[in-house]
């Protein structure tokens, strides 16, 4: 009798303990309940950077932000070409995500403990790490930060590089005069009428207004060095868990895929993989994507839709650009792009 009472006993534990260690699964939360209704994702996306978010002259967005959002959208609807692309200045961003205008900011925007905290906004895995570089007229002989006293700068208002600069002056003893327009296409176009003496921003945004807006590329130079470490990434409001957790495997999944080799021009195949990671990501095997609201075959209908980040990189950062990817590279190829484990 004894030997039964402690046989159920075990039983009744071993249950309690696997009742507690079952994964608990994702209802549909505010965010992507609205989007499933729509049928679209409203990406809130700069108003023009090469390389990050820029629209051509039929309207139709390209870039690395870009990118992100059609991927998102992928996941979430099995097609990246379900995206409204909202173009946000610096000031008008924050409050577009906080008040619900847009749905997530893939918009060139810098992780910092504020925004973290105070503004009620969650960010993903940077998407690309850069900081804060200058612009300048060759004719005007400037090789080096320290020989910018004086000068005018052209900047956005309220952008962490606005900040910078005027940490960076004031460590120097150096003085300056802020130039700052909100709109992108004021901004550089007052650069190169020369209203300002410098253009500064976040460094990977030069090359794009050196070799498509100025009449003679040559004629401007980006001096060496990167003077504040600008990780940027996805933000969306902190209320709703559920949609913060699918931005953020989105980007690692990206991540994953080009470590693992798995392509937008192979990802049919790499299903018959025989490595388990690429098959569960994939959602050949088990299902990954129902632990975040999605189907089992989110992380494949990103990747068919985009590419993995390697290649998002290339498409937007190579000919005529070619910024070096730097420590935006794979962590196994020594830069700073990690992608979580999909388990």
């Amino acid at each position: 009798m004894r030997k039964l009472l402690m046989a159920a006993a075990l039983v009744a534990f071993a249950g309690n303990i696997l009742i507690g260690t079952e994964p608990a699964l994702a209802a549909d939360g505010p965010t992507l309940t609205a989007i499933k209704k729509r049928g679209e994702l409203i990406c809130g996306v700069h108003q023009g950077r090469y390389g990050f978010a820029i629209a051509d002259k039929k309207g139709k967005w390209k870039g690395l932000d870009v990118d992100i959002c059609k991927a998102v959208a992928a996941a979430v609807l099995g097609d990246g070409n379900k995206v409204k692309y909202i173009p946000l200045g610096s000031v008008q961003r924050f409050p577009a995500l906080q008040s619900g205008q847009v749905d997530m900011l893939s918009r060139t925007t810098t992780i910092t403990l504020t925004r973290d905290s105070a503004l009620g906004l969650n960010f993903g895995p940077p998407t690309f790490y850069t900081g804060t570089g200058f612009m300048v007229r060759k004719k005007l002989g400037i090789t080096k930060v320290d020989q910018l006293d004086g000068a005018a700068i052209c900047v956005f208002p309220g952008s962490t590089t606005e900040k910078n600069i005027a940490a960076l002056f004031k460590s120097k003893g150096m003085k300056m005069t802020p130039v700052v327009i909100e709109n992108s296409k004021e901004l550089v176009s007052a650069y190169m009428a020369g209203r300002c003496d410098v253009l500064a921003m976040d460094q990977a945004g030069l090359p794009g207004h050196q070799q498509y807006d100025a009449k003679t590329p040559s004629d401007h130079v980006i001096l060496d060095g990167v003077y504040s470490k600008e990780p940027l990434a996805v933000g969306v409001r902190a209320d709703d868990d559920q949609w913060f957790d699918i931005t953020k495997w989105v980007v690692h999944a990206l991540f994953n895929a080009e470590e693992w080799g798995i392509t937008q021009a192979n990802v049919d195949k790499m299903k018959a993989s025989k490595d388990p990671n690429v098959t569960r990501l994939l959602g050949a095997t088990g299902n990954l994507g129902k632990k975040i609201g999605l189907g089992k075959s989110w992380a494949y209908d990103a990747i068919k839709a985009v590419g993995n980040y390697g290649e998002v990189y290339d498409r937007n950062w190579g000919p005529p650009l070619n910024l070096a990817r730097g420590v935006n590279k794979l962590w196994t190829k020594g830069g700073l792009m990690y992608g979580f484990p999909m388990k």
